[in-house]
């Protein structure tokens, strides 16, 4: 019998976070990926730089490729520096990319990755979202039901 999976992920340091996507997505599944990265990726990373507010993610075959998200050159790293905005390759396992592949193509759900960190042996990993995009409306539907709970609880708080 399978062990089961963690609520959520071991989290040690947050290096980039995409704020924005639980906003602008229905947030379904979250997924714990690897990333392949070079050696000047993984020390620009370490100093808290890179960005993935415009990333997504795509399949490709038996692959999920990180598209657009920016990790900037690393400041010593002369001619073995990376290309910052390229396209990287996450890894999952095979049935994983295969419940993705057949979520995007049939249902028109999106990878969104939510954040990149370092987990507790050290090892970089991006959060990736299976979501479905919010129309106005439902993002108008999302922040009325927010702030009727935060009400809510000062309401329960003051008078509890």
């Amino acid at each position: 019998m399978p062990r089961p999976k963690p609520a959520t992920f071991d989290k040690k340091k947050i290096v980039a976070e995409n704020r924005r996507a639980r906003f602008d997505y229905a947030v379904d599944t979250t997924y714990e990926a690897g990333i392949v990265l070079t050696g000047t990726e993984v020390k620009s990373l370490r100093f808290g730089e890179g960005s993935i507010a415009e990333s997504y993610a795509e399949v490709k075959g038996d692959e999920v490729w990180l598209v657009n998200s920016n990790i900037p050159e690393f400041s010593h790293g002369n001619r073995f520096n990376h290309e910052p905005k390229r396209p990287r390759k996450l890894l999952l396992h095979e049935r994983e990319i295969n419940k993705l592949h057949g979520a995007v193509a049939r249902d028109g759900m999106t990878l969104v990755p939510l954040m990149i960190y370092f987990n507790g042996q050290g090892r970089a990993k991006v959060e990736l979202a299976l979501a479905k995009g919010r129309k106005a409306h439902d993002k108008r539907e999302h922040i009325k039901e927010r702030d009727w709970k935060r009400e809510a609880g000062r309401i329960l708080r003051d008078h509890g």
